[in-house]
């Protein structure tokens, strides 16, 4: 049942992350920490994430921008380690609640667009990818951040996207570098690694049949939904007597 249920899970996130271009680890990080626990959960999220973005930097990786990303990604190298010692000191139920509320504070901020003068600049990149390696290691949604940045420092979708994937790349080697590998059998690895590529498939199918704004919509919705389910079983495991 365990890998039916990781099946679903990677699928599902899988084929977000090649209708939008984003999403893996917002729709998939919640399910993958209440199926498997937080410290599997999230470096899961991080290595298949990861992989993503290697596939999908293979094609856009001329249109990376050093001066903006050496800044982000070494900002996120410092945090990273902070991220990835919660993740592996705090109680399970303190997890779920904090990785429900980095998620649901993420997609809050990323819906509303929000623009952050701290966030612009040379100074915006250290601070966004130092939220970012933190949010990677701990929560595995490191991205948020680094959308925020590229929002107010005015980038396009298409100078985003490779330099998100970028990002994505080096983060989530730094992330599994501090978390380790998730301890799965040989069946569920099977099972994300076939999760995964019929996920792009269906993705790269049904890109061109539903608008960007209402599969962001469904993102983004997902996420939400995702993170306060997080919350609350949190919170249920933090109340006494449980």
């Amino acid at each position: 049942m365990a890998e039916i249920w990781l099946t679903g899970i990677v699928l599902l996130g899988g084929c977000v992350q090649w209708l939008t271009g984003m999403g893996f680890a917002l729709v998939a990080v919640p399910a993958l920490v209440l199926l498997l626990g937080p410290a599997d959960g999230v470096v899961l999220a991080n290595c298949a994430a990861g992989a993503v973005s290697v596939v999908g930097l293979a094609g856009g990786w001329r249109r990376v921008r050093p001066a903006a990303m050496v800044p982000l990604c070494l900002a996120a190298a410092c945090t990273v380690p902070a991220g990835a010692w919660m993740t592996h000191q705090l109680p399970r139920p303190v997890l779920l609640l904090v990785m429900g509320a980095l998620v649901t504070v993420a997609v809050l901020l990323v819906l509303r667009g929000a623009r952050v003068p701290a966030l612009r600049g040379g100074k915006g990149a250290v601070t966004a990818g130092a939220l970012g390696g933190f949010m990677n290691a701990a929560a595995g949604v490191g991205g948020p951040p680094v959308s925020l940045y590229a929002l107010n420092a005015g980038w396009t979708v298409r100078e985003f996207v490779p330099n998100a994937q970028f990002y994505g790349v080096v983060v989530n080697a730094f992330s599994v570098a501090a978390n380790g590998t998730p301890r799965l059998t040989g069946a569920q690895w099977a099972a994300v690694c076939a999760a995964m590529t019929t996920g792009a498939v269906i993705g790269h199918a049904i890109a061109g049949r539903i608008p960007e704004h209402r599969a962001r919509q469904l993102v983004l919705t997902l996420a939400l939904a995702g993170g306060a389910t997080a919350m609350t079983k949190g919170l249920w495991g933090m109340w006494p007597g449980r």
